[in-house]
Formats: C-alpha cells, sequence, structure tokens
C-alpha cells in the first residue's frame, strides 16, 4: 500500500510532527527539559532521514529553525495577550486585606517596643507584640533578652536601639 518511501515520508512526517508539538511543550512549560530533549531528537533525525546531501539537510534545518522562531513568536504573543495560562507568571496578588504588608507600610511599627530574641550583631531578630522581625541596632552590640523600640524605618529596614 504505502510501499518504502511511502513509510519513509510517513514517519518523516509524524517525526516533525512530534517534535514541533514537544518543543511548543516546553516553549510553554520551561524548565520540564525532556520535552525540548525529544522534540530536537525527533527533528535531528527527521532532517536525517528525509535530506540526501549535505546541503539538503542545512537547508531542511534551516526552514526548521525558522519555523521554530515563528513558533515561538506566536507562543509569548498568546502567552503576552493572556490566551495561554503561563506556569511562570504569579497570578496572586498580595494584599493588604489578606493580611500581607509592604516594607512602605512598616511605618506602624515606629516607636513599639520589644525584646532581642537573638543577639544584634548589629543585625537579628526582635519580638515586638509577639512577631518577630529581623532588625539592625544602630551599629552596637545587643545582647539577647534586651528591651528594644524601633526609632527608625528605612524601607524594609528597622532600626532599633536599646531601650534603658
Amino acid at each position: 500500500m504505502f510501499g518504502v518511501m511511502g513509510w519513509l515520508l510517513f514517519w518523516v512526517i509524524v517525526l516533525f510532527i512530534a517534535g514541533f508539538v514537544l518543543i511548543g511543550i516546553e516553549m510553554v512549560t520551561p524548565g520540564l527539559h525532556a520535552p525540548g530533549i525529544f522534540g530536537t531528537g525527533c527533528l535531528v533525525f527527521a532532517v536525517f532521514l528525509v535530506s540526501d546531501t549535505f546541503v539538503e539537510g542545512a537547508v531542511i534545518t534551516i526552514i526548521v529553525l525558522a519555523l521554530l522562531g515563528i513558533m515561538l513568536s506566536v507562543i509569548l504573543w498568546l502567552l503576552s495577550k493572556g490566551k495561554l495560562k503561563s506556569p511562570i507568571i504569579l497570578k496572586e496578588e498580595q494584599n493588604k486585606d489578606k493580611g500581607y504588608i509592604s516594607s512602605n507600610d512598616l511605618n506602624y511599627l515606629l516607636g513599639k517596643h520589644g525584646v532581642a530574641v537573638k543577639d544584634l550583631r548589629p543585625t537579628g531578630t526582635g519580638n515586638f507584640d509577639g512577631i518577630n522581625f529581623d532588625v539592625l541596632s544602630e551599629g552596637s552590640y545587643i545582647t539577647k533578652g534586651a528591651p528594644l523600640v524601633i526609632y527608625k524605618v528605612e524601607g524594609s529596614k528597622l532600626i532599633v536601639k536599646e531601650q534603658k
């Protein structure tokens, strides 16, 4: 029915399609590596099966690379428009109503009194109202258990001094 050349052509087409599909999966879910490796293998094997000379193989390889470039640009366009779900883009937001605070919101801690959980040399941990925070002393060594007060907030840094 097919003959030797018919079966060869059939397997070349199957290998090209499988290669493009597997590389497409790798483009959408990077980091898996197996689909990309097997897809590349399928494409290379298909090029070897279909080409008779080195020049013909080089031309087919250039065509395959051009098609992969077009496929990559289409996938990137679909990802950027939100038409494909990307596993590498975080969709959740960290809102204040869910308990998340940004470093800009730490000003409410100014003047809070707490205790040093660890020695501050000059950084360490301080406990304020039952919550541990990474703190920075004003340059001096403060021992564990010493009473602290937050006197300055610089971005996400809480600067403390020993309360006397």
